[in-house]
């Protein structure tokens, strides 16, 4: 509890930009965050006054981070489950649990976990040699999905095999570096869907509607916020698959629940996160509650907010670092980007740029999703190489 305003201090693991923009929430209800830093120059240690300097993978420095705090929470996955149960039964609030969080940290837990909720999830199996590859092929067909059971992201961890040959010339090699592995049946798709929903200590949830999301090359560049053309029945079909996937793992504050819709309209259970994530970045400025506040909220047991929208369409775009990384400088192509489009809320997270890495992202509201697409996309294109894609000059 903070002295001055005895308004709680929530400790967040990991300094990234989901910690800066949860320390932004936090500061509108009073609150304050620590944050828990590899280093100082991180995008959330850059605007947070309370910051522990320390390795998540350090019980010392996660001690510290959580010393007074009334919850631990996570910018990241990442952290050791024996040190945060060794946290717990030092009496600290980690929410989500390590118990729930396993369920995030590793894909190969998640899916049989699933599988036992009777959950859709797509076919796989464990890896331990390429010919457990070259059998699960057999039965499902080439190609076939090679991933990093634990880490992995934005496309990495994760191979398309596509012949006994290239699985003969990949497994061995991550086996020998250590990398555990699964395979999984390449999923037919129509597209990629997500819900975000959160869930308090007391059970209370509240889910925010399902959207559609634009990968390329393994990298989330938009987000669609309601998926377009997707049926009343369907968003809430899979609104209820996220909830009951929360309730069964007990999961405290913000789940993701990344999915993929098959071309006859069913869906499957790709990913899980719990934390504020991507796939909600549009929710600050479309929605009423945005992501990073409720998450607080739920973490503390207050009340949860409204996930209803505030106009019938939202998009986000992120902004990828450029290739190469651009002659002007951020705040010239900042300069532009809202003179052109004044409507646009920008988040930019303080990061150094380079090429593909995720810097920022960009929301615009408004009635019709091709409309909104455009600008939003534009916009994010313009922060990013500083050039119009659609020729257009300011001079």
């Amino acid at each position: 509890m903070e002295e001055r305003t005895g308004l709680p201090v929530v400790a967040m693991v990991g300094g990234g930009q989901l910690a800066r923009m949860t320390h932004q929430a936090a500061i509108a209800l009073g609150q304050s965050l620590r944050v828990l830093a590899l280093n100082a120059d991180e995008p959330a240690a850059q605007v947070t006054p309370d910051v522990v300097v320390g390795d998540h993978r350090d019980l010392d420095a996660l001690r510290r981070a959580a010393a007074g705090a009334e919850a631990l929470t996570f910018d990241h996955e990442h952290v050791p489950g024996d040190l945060l149960e060794k946290l717990v039964a030092e009496g600290v609030a980690v929410h989500p649990g390590p118990e729930a969080l396993r369920h995030a940290q590793d894909k190969l837990v998640m899916r049989r976990r699933l599988t036992e909720l009777g959950e859709p999830v797509p076919p796989f199996a464990p890896v331990e040699a390429t010919a457990d590859v070259e059998a699960f092929a057999a039965e499902h067909g080439w190609p076939v999905v090679l991933k990093a059971v634990r880490g992995g992201y934005d496309g990495r961890g994760v191979w398309m095999l596509d012949s006994p040959d290239e699985a003969a010339a990949t497994v061995p090699e991550l086996l020998e570096a250590g990398t555990p592995l699964m395979v999984e049946q390449k999923v037919a798709l129509r597209r990629e869907l997500a819900v975000v929903l959160a869930r308090s200590p007391y059970g209370q949830a509240a889910v925010y509607p399902t959207v559609e999301t634009v990968q390329v090359e393994g990298i989330c560049t938009e987000v669609l916020a309601p998926a377009p053309g997707l049926s009343d029945e369907a968003g809430e079909a899979a609104e209820e698959l996220a909830l009951r996937i929360a309730g069964a793992l007990g999961v405290v504050g913000l789940l993701a629940v990344e999915l993929f819709e098959t071309p006859d309209g069913r869906v499957l259970v790709n990913e899980l996160a719990m934390r504020p994530h991507n796939s909600a970045h549009w929710s600050t400025d479309g929605a009423v509650t945005g992501q990073f506040e409720q998450h607080l909220r739920a973490v503390l047991d207050y009340p949860l907010g409204s996930t209803a929208t505030v106009r019938p369409v939202c998009v986000m775009a992120n902004v990828l670092g450029g290739d190469p990384v651009p002659a002007t400088g951020p705040d010239e192509r900042l300069h532009h980007t809202l003179a052109r489009f004044p409507e646009a809320r920008v988040h930019l997270y303080g990061k150094a740029e380079r090429p593909g890495r995720k810097i920022g992202h960009v929301n615009i509201t408004g009635d019709d999703v091709d409309d909104v697409r455009r600008r939003a996309r534009l916009a994010a294109d313009h922060l990013a190489t500083g050039l119009w894609t659609d020729g257009w000059s300011a001079h």
